[in-house]
């Protein structure tokens, strides 16, 4: 025979709802700057390799790179300014995440990269 004492789970289930409203939301934020991540790493390791590459295709590779992510359109408007020793990449982008109770919130992102030729 199992006793049980008169204690709710109650108490439980309110803390774990809201810890997984936390994570619903705190998912979009963290897609977010993981983009971000993810299009600076792909400006560095073609700054790298600026020496074999054309600033078009430089261009091409990140729009497309961009248009994958799902980044803003801004986002395609890269910035390449080579000189004869080095090599900088830069773009400034605007997120906009839909938060709870019609709210948004703007993050601004500027992925910049320089290396030498």
């Amino acid at each position: 025979m199992v006793t049980r004492r008169g204690a709710s789970t109650l108490g439980c289930l309110v803390p774990l709802l809201l810890l997984a409203l936390v994570v619903y939301f705190a998912i979009d934020f963290g897609e977010a700057y993981f983009h971000a991540y993810q299009f600076e790493d792909s400006m560095r390791s073609d700054a790298q390799f600026a020496s074999t590459l054309t600033d078009d295709k430089i261009r091409g590779h990140l729009s497309a790179l961009a248009d994958t992510l799902g980044l803003p359109s801004d986002a395609h408007q890269i910035m390449i300014d080579r000189s004869p020793t080095t090599i900088s990449i830069s773009t400034d982008y605007d997120e906009v995440i839909k938060l709870p109770f019609n709210k948004e919130r703007v993050l601004h992102f500027h992925p910049s990269v320089a290396s030498n030729l």
